[in-house]
């Protein structure tokens, strides 16, 4: 990860640090976020296989005991990564439809702050587009649907918003198809960084993109 950190990433020890002799043991909490963060760190390198909770273990020079004493699963790890995601992405949302009054803006800005959170973390968005879930728990799959399922339900919002300010007669219909038009972008955008090995930046010529999807 880049930019983006985990809740209370800044004051976790690094594997380093723990390692070494006579240095205090993390708290419980500190532990886990030093987990979440080696995962996604790893998840970060093209082309990276599955990942075994013991090449995980082995990364952060601990037991695999070790791991489970933090997490029930390896399902669990990745809910905690779920969880960020959710977290941040939603919060930037929330905040943009607040302080947004132009449905068009809304969505424009909605799409920018999901595409932007997944270029600056790019093992998140392995995550998001289930490249990193495959063999995985499927409720794990499933999580990330309903992700990109609440995207796409704020999208319509805020398209309906912009439809009925420039008196559309079918708001509704108009929203519904426009914003599910911007999810497919968006997953497809997000797919093509993953498996670009991260070298197609999913903000890519953005600002005319939007420019040409999101229209009154």
């Amino acid at each position: 990860m880049t930019d983006a950190t985990l809740p209370e990433e800044a004051n976790a020890p690094s594997p380093t640090a723990v390692a070494e002799p006579g240095r205090k043991r993390p708290k419980p909490g500190e532990r886990r976020v030093q987990i979440l963060h080696t995962l996604a760190t790893m998840l970060e390198q093209p082309g990276a296989e599955r990942i075994t909770t013991a090449a995980l273990a082995a990364k952060l020079e601990v037991s695999e005991a070790a791991l489970y004493r933090h997490f029930a699963s390896k399902a669990q790890m990745f809910e905690g990564l779920i969880e960020f995601i959710e977290q941040s992405v939603f919060t930037l949302v929330n905040q943009i439809s607040e302080r947004e009054t132009s449905g068009q803006v809304q969505a424009q800005k909605i799409l920018s702050v999901l595409l932007q959170f997944g270029e600056k973390n790019p093992g998140m968005t392995r995550v998001m587009v289930g490249d990193a879930l495959v063999f995985e728990n499927e409720r794990l799959v499933s999580r990330m649907n309903q992700f990109f399922d609440r995207i796409e339900s704020q999208l319509r919002q805020s398209l309906r918003l912009a439809a009925e300010s420039v008196g559309s007669q079918t708001p509704t219909v108009d929203a519904q198809a426009q914003a599910s038009v911007l999810t497919g972008f968006a997953v497809g955008r997000l797919q093509r960084y993953a498996r670009s090995g991260f070298k197609r930046m999913p903000t890519e010529h953005l600002d005319g993109a939007l420019a040409l999807l999101v229209r009154s």
